[in-house]
């Protein structure tokens, strides 16, 4: 059977659809991996074992060739209008005493509409789809490992720009054209490049024209996008010779970092990996500057179950792909984060990143 109607399989069998039921996709994540459609605009339609798409008329002739090399068995239907899809819908399942519906993508003032159209009462279970992708099969692997690879390159052959009156938004810009350049479809994120006391101190900084000066700490984190799935890595790195306070906390964070993919394994609740990384950071006296969870699931989206924290209850399989991504900051001082994307396997992990974790940066260059 090929994967396409595997996958739908599973989401009847999950959803436990059966002859009077009726199940509303709207998550464009969970509709490309049942049907390949990567368009904007979409709803899924799963009904009596048989799907409906949903899409208006930019995207009709997309849907059916994407549906098509998917090998997916969907019928594409045309609706020009927002209204269209609501009244095709209660076309669809008008009979069905449900609707099952993701109510985390639908707003309230969407769900009243929808609701005042269809004979049929609507009723949540996005729980029940958002983890029929955790576990990702080997195509999928193979996709997220090539976009890893593209980052690995496009970060080696960009960081010699880290030296004085560079911008952050210089090697932003470069990194994102050589990503390119390597065959990605575009960055996985917003890069982040953050530099010096401040703007490194902030784990979600976006680039500014703030100019790399020596002695600055710069965050890297950077992920290409291939045929839809994400990569995701963090690399640090000082510019000129470390301070030893510098090192000290590189060095808790890299220790952190790897007892966090130590621990990943099979079989293993997330938050235990959350604590592997805090201990580490505790015993240096550091752990009050690690402000963020460790982790979270990579696949069609940037951030998906599972999620790694303190409180995640999660159970690691087999074939999850998640990031372990311990940091440090503090305003003033900057901060430190490491960052891999490790698959899980029968038996413990596979790094999926190839960049050495080396702080160090290229002799100083003054720029004319």
């Amino acid at each position: 059977m090929h994967t396409s109607l595997m996958r739908a399989q599973r989401l009847f069998e999950v959803i436990d659809l059966d002859s009077s039921q009726t199940c509303l996709m709207t998550d464009l994540a969970d509709i490309h991996w049942l049907t390949g459609f990567s368009g904007s605009h979409a709803w899924l339609i799963a009904h009596h074992q048989n799907l409906f798409l949903l899409t208006d008329g930019r995207y009709v002739e997309q849907a059916r060739a994407e549906i098509d090399a998917h090998h997916a068995v969907v019928e594409v239907i045309e609706c020009r209008t927002h209204s269209a899809m609501q009244k095709t819908t209660e076309t669809i399942t008008k009979g069905s005493p449900s609707v099952q519906f993701q109510d985390s993508q639908l707003t309230y003032q969407n769900f009243r509409a929808l609701q005042a159209e269809l004979s049929s009462t609507l009723i949540p279970c996005d729980l029940s789809i958002k983890f029929l992708r955790r576990q990702k099969d080997q195509n999928e692997i193979r996709l997220i490992e090539s976009a890893c690879l593209i980052a690995d390159h496009a970060l080696q052959q960009c960081v010699h720009l880290l030296s004085e009156g560079v911008t952050e938004n210089d090697v932003r810009d470069e990194l994102e054209y050589t990503m390119r350049k390597l065959g990605a479809d575009g960055p996985s994120y917003d890069t982040i490049v953050a530099s010096g006391p401040t703007n490194s101190a902030r784990p979600h900084h976006q680039p500014t024209s703030t100019k790399i000066e020596d002695g600055h700490t710069v965050i890297i984190d950077v992920g290409a996008l291939v045929a839809g799935y994400h990569s995701d890595m963090t690399r640090s790195f000082v510019v000129g010779p470390m301070s030893s306070d510098q090192a000290n906390w590189y060095e808790a964070v890299r220790a952190a970092q790897q007892a966090g993919v130590e621990a990943c394994r099979p079989g293993v609740q997330v938050s235990e990996i959350d604590t592997a990384c805090r201990k580490v950071l505790l015993e240096a006296g550091l752990d009050q500057y690690f402000t963020h969870g460790t982790g979270h699931g990579v696949g069609l989206m940037i951030h998906e179950e599972p999620f790694i924290n303190s409180s995640g209850l999660a159970i690691l399989q087999p074939g999850d792909v998640v990031t372990v991504e311990p940091g440090l900051y503090r305003g003033g001082f900057g901060g430190f984060r490491v960052e891999d994307l490790v698959v899980i396997t029968e038996h413990g992990c596979r790094i999926l990143n190839t960049s050495p974790k080396d702080p160090t940066c290229p002799p100083l260059q003054l720029t004319t």
